[in-house]
């Protein structure tokens, strides 16, 4: 009898190592590919598109998105017991790919429209809602769970080879996901926007399923006999199980800080972020395919795991200690290569990122996918290899839930980057010798002592590092690589929020960087620009403007600038980070805006502020920054004009900023065809060289002097404009550039910008000089302001100002140059005629 089952297990072995069996290892290689691609494809269309529905604000994205990591996690888990039971898996396959791309079409669409129904749910029942929201979002992935345990089972590995296979597969699956994150970000959404998108991940996975047939005439069947594992072996799968979903929650954890302890390094361009996560992928899937072949050799897999999972903290925070200005050489070396190579500022920039990912990132990932065929082999058996499989992958993914609610929520805010990647480390380290211990027991301590020295030696490093390493240290470096000096710096789960003073020339002057990227400051082109922002809506408003909201409080000036205003009864500020509101008080020039009671701060994503309440306002003005930022989108298009149109009073003004230098030429005109196409009455008004203003409403836009005149007398609204060099109503009007004609002229046929198309986003990188030729060109579009009521005196006032002003920007436009002559005579003959100007000081002190 015994000597029976030995052949048979014999010939078995022998018949899943024929061609026939490489070939269903492949195909389902293939297939475990083409379905990661797309799931990442679905992943990142409904992150894109819940931040449209709960908007940009991190704890609300989290829950959303932690919707979707649940429902792959119940997945693994429901569907990997039935996956056992199941006679045709292959099949059983099939149909959940087809069930995915049948709901994927559904929830993308849905999400599209649902918006507005989830705004009002949560005002009622906000548990309602969110359970709605989270339903729909679960639903693909709780499919998408299943495909890797049911395919395994369909392979039917033996146990001797189940860590090879799950490697493979697993490796196979995340190698996908990396094509879908890039894919996704670099073609699919600039090219066909996100239904679109979701349509040609729909395509991928009918064509898994229909590839799944091929599959079936090459898999082994699987024995039907279930043999229970003993005790013992039950026991110790159990606790590898929770060791594995502990990992899982510290693995997640590094992801919530690297992302942060990085993003000085990088951009808040999306393409960024995208590269980030897929060198994460690439080091989780190339870690698992090169550690497959191994995994069932190792004499003792629990030392293996036990030294991967603490090598992986080891790694982690040893890089982010290892941070500094060195880094920043490489990047440019590097970026310098690639252009000479492609000539193209997208590639440039991409392999900048990549240094940084690479870095930081990829060399702990590593560790942690050559941990999932090892973690494979100590959890599942053969007789139960759907079961267990999900398992795993349930457990893994619920834990890596709860360990970005631990890190973002508690260990971030309150002991910052460093001290958490310390903590995550540690507890690597402490999770590693738990496996360690509980494993020598169960195999009788085979093979110990290296691993035992290996595991001190880890432990001991972590430790000096953990220590070692100042936790000022990433603030440290942000102030030192912008050349300034720190005054704050905060580092919270939705963003390093820091203040930097600088010098220029003769003027000291601080900024506000969000993620390490200037937002704006208190230098002088800022103050001018901001207060503008504010108050030139205000004033030509031909109504009695009582409520404006300001969407963006940053550095406060803006919100300050709304202070001054008389006669308002209601001011609303909509801020997103609450770092925001505590670094605002280091700015001059804001009027002690975040102490004001007459202000109400509302910390909450603007777009959300306005889906969520009703209420209406005379004025609603944008300082967001700027439009190519990932998420910033989302103030810009076509949908959120409409929707802010829907809250303005009548012949309320939207007031939108323009930033010059930030975005090509056809990426301005498409924002400003998006505002076209969504007010009947528009115009473009000049608030700095760098920065315009689009003004819209719905009722014409007249300019009427007397009123103008009377609202620039108000004398906290004279004293703050004449701070910033417009010290007359003729002044004011002087930075009138166009109306809708002139606009519409600009615009063209440019498309609009649109939820579904946020192709400013999706951008290509500034081409050198653009902005020495756009803003000629608006300048160019300048017509005479129509002014009602004034005079032939007042008109050559506003004409002389608006000379002098244009003057003063070809002064500036032939500093960036370098021509020195027609610099020095512009700027000689603007300092001639306004020489007092403070705006115009402040340059001609050398400074900007």
């Amino acid at each position: 009898m015994s000597g029976c089952s030995r052949t048979g297990l014999t010939a078995q072995k022998t018949e899943y190592q024929t061609p026939t069996l490489v070939n269903a290892k492949s195909i389902a290689s293939g297939l475990l590919f083409i379905s990661g691609a797309a799931a990442l494809v679905y992943q990142l269309l409904w992150a894109k598109q819940l931040s449209l529905v709960v908007g940009v604000d991190i704890n609300a994205i989290t829950i959303a998105i932690s919707a979707f990591f649940a429902g792959l996690g119940f997945g693994g888990l429901l569907i990997g017991r039935l996956a056992d039971r199941i006679t045709r898996p292959v099949r059983f396959y099939a149909a959940l790919e087809l069930g995915v791309a049948a709901c994927g079409l559904a929830v993308t669409w849905a999400l599209a429209q649902i918006a507005p129904l989830f705004a009002a749910l949560e005002a009622q029942q906000a548990w309602v809602a969110w359970l709605m929201l989270s339903a729909i979002v679960a639903i693909p992935p709780f499919m998408m769970g299943g495909t890797l345990p049911v395919l395994v089972r369909a392979l039917a590995p033996g146990d001797s080879e189940i860590g090879a296979v799950t490697g493979r597969l697993y490796a196979a699956n995340t190698a996908g996901a990396i094509f879908g994150a890039l894919g996704v970000t670099f073609v699919l959404i600039p090219s066909v926007g996100l239904q679109g998108a979701a349509v040609v991940a729909a395509i991928a996975n009918i064509a898994a399923a229909l590839g799944a047939l091929g599959l079936e005439k090459y898999r082994r069947p699987a024995s039907n006999v279930r043999r229970e594992p003993p005790a013992s072996k039950r026991l110790g799968g159990r606790l590898a199980l929770l060791l594995y979903a502990i990992a899982g929650g510290i693995a997640l954890g590094y992801e919530v800080v690297w992302s942060q302890a990085i993003v000085q390094f990088l951009s808040t361009r999306v393409f960024a972020f995208s590269i980030v996560l897929a060198t994460y992928l690439i080091g989780l899937a190339l870690g698992a395919f090169l550690f497959a072949r191994y995994a069932d050799r190792v004499r003792n897999p629990w030392n293996a795991f036990a030294l991967l999972i603490a090598g992986a903290g080891l790694a982690g925070l040893a890089a982010v200690s290892c941070l500094g200005s060195w880094i920043a050489v490489a990047q440019t070396a590097l970026e310098s290569v690639v252009l000479q190579w492609t000539n193209s500022t997208l590639a440039g920039m991409g392999a900048r990122f990549v240094v940084a990912a690479v870095w930081v990132v990829l060399l702990p990932t590593m560790f942690l996918g050559a941990a999932f065929p090892v973690a494979m082999r100590l959890v599942a058996q053969e007789s139960r290899i759907g079961r267990d499989v999900g398992a795993a992958i349930g457990y893994n993914t619920i834990g890596g839930i709860a360990g970005v609610a631990v890190t973002g929520l508690l260990l971030v805010p309150g002991l910052g980057l460093i001290r958490s990647m310390a903590t995550l480390a540690l507890a690597a380290v402490l999770l590693g010798l738990v496996a360690m211990v509980a494993g020598n027991r169960r195999s009788h301590a085979i093979g110990w002592r290296r691993p035992a020295t290996a595991m001190a030696a880890i432990t001991m490093a972590t430790i000096g590092l953990a220590i070692g390493t100042p936790a000022s240290q990433l603030g440290d470096l942000l102030a030192q690589s912008r050349r300034g000096s720190l005054v704050s710096y905060e580092e919270s789960w939705g963003g390093t929020v820091a203040v930097i003073e600088q010098t220029g020339g003769a003027n000291t002057f601080r900024r506000l960087y969000i993620q390490g990227v200037s937002n704006s400051g208190d230098a002088m082109p800022s103050l001018r620009y901001m207060r503008l922002q504010a108050l030139l809506p205000l004033i030509l408003h031909l109504g009695e403007p009582r409520s404006t909201l300001v969407i963006g409080l940053g550095t406060g000036i803006t919100a300050g600038a709304a202070l001054r205003y008389p006669n308002l009864e209601k001011r609303v500020v909509a801020e997103l980070l609450p770092a925001v509101l505590r670094a605002a008080p280091n700015f001059k020039g804001n009027y002690d805006a975040p102490s004001d009671p007459r202000l109400d701060i509302r910390l909450r994503d603007g777009r959300r502020e306005l889906l969520r309440s009703e209420e209406q306002y005379d004025v609603i003005t944008l300082e967001p920054p700027p439009p190519a930022a990932a998420g910033v989108v989302n103030l810009y298009s076509v949908d959120f004009y409409r929707l802010a149109r829907e809250r303005l009073q009548p012949r309320g003004i939207m007031a939108q900023w323009l930033p010059l230098s930030t975005q090509n030429d056809e990426d301005t005109r498409s924002l400003v065809r998006s505002f076209l196409d969504v007010f009947a009455y528009a115009s473009l008004w000049t608030t700095d060289i760098h920065e315009m203003l689009l003004i819209g409403s719905d009722a014409p836009l007249k300019l009427d002097v007397a009123k103008v005149i009377e609202r620039f007398n108000y004398p906290d609204v004279a004293s703050a404009l004449t701070e910033v060099g417009v010290g007359s109503p003729a002044a004011l009007l002087a930075t009138w550039v166009t109306d809708r004609e002139g606009l519409e002229r600009y615009a063209g046929t440019a498309p609009a910008v649109t939820d579904d198309r946020p192709r400013i986003e999706y951008s290509s990188w500034t081409r050198p000089g653009e902005f020495q030729r756009v803003l000629p060109e608006l300048l160019a579009l300048r017509t005479a302001p129509p002014l009602e009521g004034a005079d032939e005196t007042f008109r050559s006032s506003v004409a002389m100002e608006n000379e002098l002003l244009l003057t003063f920007y070809a002064a500036a436009l032939n500093a960036q140059r370098g021509e020195r002559e027609s610099w020095t005579r512009n700027i000689t003959r603007v300092m001639r005629e306004d020489g007092y100007n403070p705006y115009y000081r402040w340059f001609a002190t050398g400074a900007r």
